[in-house]
């Protein structure tokens, strides 16, 4: 399935636990601005989880400029102008690895508990899906024990540990924790037929 058709459903309105409600959308060229107060919120300790040096106004503006949303498509959640939350579905558009993705999640310090980071990944999920994925990862260390939790509930199951086998951006040490989940992709979608 085209990426466009599978995009036509945003922007959508989710309503959280909370009873708070954000939009959810793809990322703009626009939105450089609130996706770097974004990461600048998400307190130290946790960046150095991730895998980009994302308070870095040149690596924000990088993605907003050159987005790509065949390889790597963020979904924003908004609330008030201001990103809350973001997924990222990542594909291949070739190779041996093109039937699998990998998505990623992160949620504003202040919005946590509420129910979006499963809202966000579900979302990428369906995109998967209509996309016509086969499998979807997602990669932690192993102290994100939350969002390991999170993951599991949504039936992504563990598929590979490695000790001491990543550093953070401190080049401290750390577990590498793979999981995935097989995807039931509709024939409709992948174009079979």
């Amino acid at each position: 399935m085209l990426i466009e058709t599978a995009l036509e459903k945003y922007p959508i309105e989710l309503r959280l636990k909370d009873g708070s409600a954000c939009s959810v959308r793809p990322l703009e060229s626009t939105d450089e601005p609130a996706f770097l107060e974004f990461f600048q919120a998400v307190p130290e300790p946790e960046r150095l989880f991730i895998k980009h040096r994302v308070t870095d106004p040149a690596v924000i503006r990088d993605w907003c400029q050159n987005i790509d949303l065949g390889r790597n498509l963020p979904l924003l959640a908004m609330a008030s102008g201001k990103v809350i939350g973001a997924s990222t579905l990542h594909q291949q558009l070739g190779g041996w690895r093109r039937h699998i993705g990998r998505v990623s999640v992160l949620v504003h310090p202040a919005c946590r508990g509420r129910g979006l980071a499963k809202a966000l990944v579900t979302e990428a999920l369906e995109l998967a899906q209509h996309l016509g994925l086969e499998k979807i990862e997602a990669e932690f260390l192993g102290e994100q024990e939350a969002a390991i939790k999170i993951f599991s509930h949504l039936g992504f199951r563990s598929l590979l540990k490695l000790p001491e086998y990543v550093k953070d951006m401190q080049t401290n040490k750390h577990d590498y924790v793979l999981m995935g989940m097989d995807l039931e992709t509709d024939e409709e979608y992948a174009g079979v037929g």
